[in-house]
C-alpha cells in the first residue's frame, strides 16, 4: 500500500470510523481529534453533533459548515434461534448493493465480522432468481451456532451493523475509494476549513460541524443550527457523479475532477440566489473550477438548517461521488481541495454588510 500523506490519513480515520444514524460516537470522536487544533472551542449539542467555533470577528456574522458524521447502515432488530440476524436498514440502500457484502456488527463486547446472505439462487425457480431478492429476506450471518452463542458474542438488537471496506487510493492516486464518503468528505471539508483559516483575517465566527442522523432525516442539523444560530449556512456533503456508463446529461451533470458542484436545487431545499452568486464569483476570481446540479430527490443538512431560527440563507456545495450509499464510493481528491479553497474565499468576504445586502437577494 501506499505511503498515505497527512490528509490521505485523515480521510483513512474519518471513513474507517463506523457510524450509522443515532451511533456517531467513533467518527466524532476522529472529526474532534483533527479539528480540535484549530478551533477556539469544541463542544456538541444534546444530540451528538460537534460544533468546533473559530472567532476571527466577534460580533461578524455565524458562518456555518456542515458535514455530517452519520453513514448509512443496519440495526439489529432480532436473532432467530440458529443464531443469524435480522436487521432494519438504517438510511436509503438499494437491496442490489448489499448481497454477499461483508459487514460489522458492533457490540458491547467488541466487533464482530458477518456477512449478509440470503436463500441461494440453486434452489429457486427460474423466475425467482431473475428477481432481485427483496431486503426483508436477507439476514446477517456471524457463524453463530444459536442464539444463545450470538448472545455470548454481545450481540444485541439495536446494535449498529456497519459496511466494511479499507480506504484503497486507485492507480491514479487521486481517485479515493472508500466506505463512508458519504458524508465523511463533508467532515473533512469542515476541518480543512478551519485549519486554512487557521492564520488568516476573516470577519466573522465560523463553525465547522459534524451533524448527526441526516441520513434518516436531518435531525441533527436542526439541532446543532438552533444552538448556533447562524447567519449563513453551508452543507457539505457527497453529489451523484454523472460520469459513469448509460448515465445521460439528463440525468446527471456533473463529472469527478471537474470542481464543487453548486447545487440550485433539491428535495430539501430551493437554494439561495445572492450565496450562489457569491459564491460563483468568488470561484471565477479565483479560477476554482465548478459544476452546477440539481437534484430532484434527496436533500442535505442545508434543507434543515435554512429552516432554523429565523431562516438562513444556505447553498449546499458537494463533491460528485460514484456508488454513493454501498460498501464502496469513489471519489476525486481535487474535487475536495477545491471546494474547502472555494469555502474558505467565500467565507473571508461575509462580513456584516456583505451578509446583509446577501439576505434579500
Amino acid at each position: 500500500m501506499m505511503k498515505l500523506d497527512e490528509t490521505l490519513s485523515m480521510l483513512k480515520d474519518l471513513t474507517d470510523a463506523k457510524g450509522i444514524p443515532g451511533n456517531e460516537r467513533e467518527p466524532r470522536e476522529v472529526m474532534k481529534k483533527y479539528i480540535s487544533a484549530y478551533a477556539d472551542e469544541v463542544t456538541t449539542d444534546n444530540l451528538g453533533s460537534l460544533i468546533a467555533k473559530k472567532t476571527g470577528k466577534e460580533d461578524g456574522p455565524k458562518i456555518m459548515v456542515a458535514g455530517h458524521l452519520d453513514e448509512v447502515g443496519f440495526m439489529i432488530t432480532r436473532i432467530d434461534d440458529k443464531g443469524f440476524l435480522y436487521f432494519q436498514t438504517v438510511g436509503g440502500w438499494w437491496s442490489q448493493v448489499m448481497l454477499a457484502q461483508r459487514v460489522t456488527i458492533v457490540t458491547s463486547k467488541g466487533d464482530i465480522t458477518g456477512v449478509i446472505g440470503s436463500k441461494p439462487p440453486h434452489i429457486l425457480s427460474p423466475e425467482a432468481r431473475k428477481k432481485p431478492v427483496e431486503i426483508k429476506d436477507m439476514f446477517i450471518d456471524i457463524g453463530a451456532a444459536s442464539k444463545e452463542e450470538a448472545h455470548e458474542w454481545g450481540v444485541k438488537p439495536g446494535d449498529m451493523v456497519v459496511p466494511y471496506f479499507e480506504f484503497t487510493v486507485m492507480n491514479n492516486e487521486k481517485m479515493l475509494l472508500a466506505k463512508a464518503w458519504d458524508n465523511r468528505i463533508g467532515c473533512a471539508i469542515a476541518i480543512d476549513v478551519l485549519k486554512g483559516l487557521k492564520d488568516s483575517e476573516h470577519p466573522n465566527t465560523v463553525y465547522g460541524v459534524g451533524t448527526v442522523q441526516e441520513e434518516v432525516g436531518l435531525r441533527g442539523a436542526r439541532t446543532a443550527a438552533q444552538k448556533i444560530q447562524p447567519d449563513i449556512a453551508f452543507g457539505v456533503d457527497v453529489g451523484i457523479a454523472g460520469d459513469t456508463p448509460g448515465v445521460t446529461e439528463k440525468e446527471a451533470l456533473s463529472k469527478m475532477g471537474k470542481g464543487p458542484q453548486i447545487i440550485l436545487y433539491d428535495a430539501s431545499m430551493v437554494s439561495h440566489k445572492g450565496l450562489r452568486d457569491l459564491v460563483t464569483d468568488t470561484a471565477d476570481a479565483q479560477n476554482i473550477p465548478y459544476q452546477f446540479d440539481s437534484v430532484p430527490g434527496g436533500g442535505t443538512d442545508s434543507g434543515a438548517i435554512h429552516l432554523t431560527h429565523n431562516g438562513v440563507p444556505a447553498l449546499s456545495i458537494t463533491i460528485a461521488t460514484r456508488y454513493i450509499h454501498s460498501h464502496a464510493a469513489m471519489l476525486h481528491r481535487d474535487d475536495y481541495e477545491n471546494a474547502v479553497k472555494l469555502i474558505i474565499e467565500v467565507i473571508k468576504k461575509l462580513d456584516s454588510e456583505t451578509v446583509k445586502e446577501l439576505t434579500f437577494k
